[in-house]
């Protein structure tokens, strides 16, 4: 069997995919992994460079351990001009694919902006369709995160940025209409939510700019904090030496896989994103497992990836 790809994938076209999500096309019989396409190689004013992406997709034909640009997503259009498009979050539900993705109006130059979560439904995950803007806790949401729970309800987590950067939920007995709920994690501030269910726990991760923070639940709603991040040490595989970012978690039976991104060449202040030669990302994955009830990774293991 093949060994995963380090790095997993690199967009060829700006260089800065980032904010992966990966999920099996049923059409095609094989994964489709969404990111955000970040500009990473153009010199704008401010973080202009970070915004105008595009949803980029690229596809495994081998259960997830090599990955091939496909292009990006098309239909995504909400207003005229150029715009921004984040952190898809896609998952299937009968015979349609639903993706909750942040956007930007414009292409700011600094942080100073309005942000949602638009919703669009596709059936082969590259054409979508323009279904909502979602009225949620603030004008600045990202990042969303949707499972399903026993009960059939439909949960999402977001980032609310104007709430301190904490993470709120929101439910859905349809997809289509939402109700907030309340603040989930509240203790620092964060972003990139990710919820799974692994090993008899549902887990939750966050991505704290310094590695990713975890914690752990039996119903959903009531979270404990793991007293270890994973993820905040570099490892030693190409462009992996740094800490992770922004991930997603693909459970396939009694494994557990990781995406996440990096920045190869950034040392310095996780937050700065002003440093053109610090800009270029890379996806990597690793195996999430449990040890004495805690969610680890050792991001050096050799990776052989069956996500199917």
């Amino acid at each position: 069997m093949q060994k995963a790809n380090a790095p997993l994938f690199q967009d060829p076209i700006h260089n800065g995919a980032s904010d992966p999500v990966v999920i099996y096309n049923e059409e095609k019989g094989t994964h489709f992994m969404l990111y955000t396409a970040r500009r990473a190689d153009v010199e704008e004013e401010g973080v202009m460079w970070v915004h105008g992406s595009d949803i980029g997709i690229a596809e495994s034909l081998d259960n997830g351990n090599s990955w091939q640009y496909v292009g990006i997503c098309k239909g995504l259009e909400y207003e005229s001009g150029r715009n921004t498009y984040w952190a898809p979050e896609v998952i299937r539900y009968g015979d349609l694919y639903h993706m909750y993705v942040s956007y930007v109006p414009g292409i700011p130059a600094d942080w100073q902006h309005p942000r949602y979560i638009l919703h669009y439904t596709s059936k082969d995950l590259i054409n979508w369709n323009f279904e909502s803007k979602l009225n949620l806790s603030s004008e600045k949401i990202i990042d969303a995160c949707v499972f399903r729970m026993k009960n059939g309800i439909f949960r999402m987590w977001y980032k609310d940025e104007a709430h301190d950067s904490h993470t709120y939920c929101a439910d859905s007995a349809d997809l289509y209409n939402w109700t907030v709920n309340s603040c989930v994690i509240d203790d620092v501030a964060h972003e990139g939510v990710n919820v799974f269910e692994f090993g008899g726990k549902y887990w939750m991760i966050t991505d704290c700019w310094s590695g990713l923070d975890v914690y752990f639940s039996d119903d959903l709603s009531h979270w404990t904090k793991q007293n270890k991040r994973i993820l905040e040490e570099g490892g030693t595989r190409k462009d992996d030496g740094v800490i992770a970012n922004h991930a997603d978690v693909a459970v396939c039976g009694d494994k557990a896989y990781i995406f996440y991104f990096t920045h190869p060449e950034r040392k310095g202040n996780m937050l700065d994103d002003t440093i053109a030669a610090e800009r270029r990302t890379s996806i990597q994955a690793a195996e999430l497992e449990i040890k004495n009830g805690m969610l680890v990774c050792d991001r050096n293991k050799d990776l052989y990836i069956k996500l199917k």
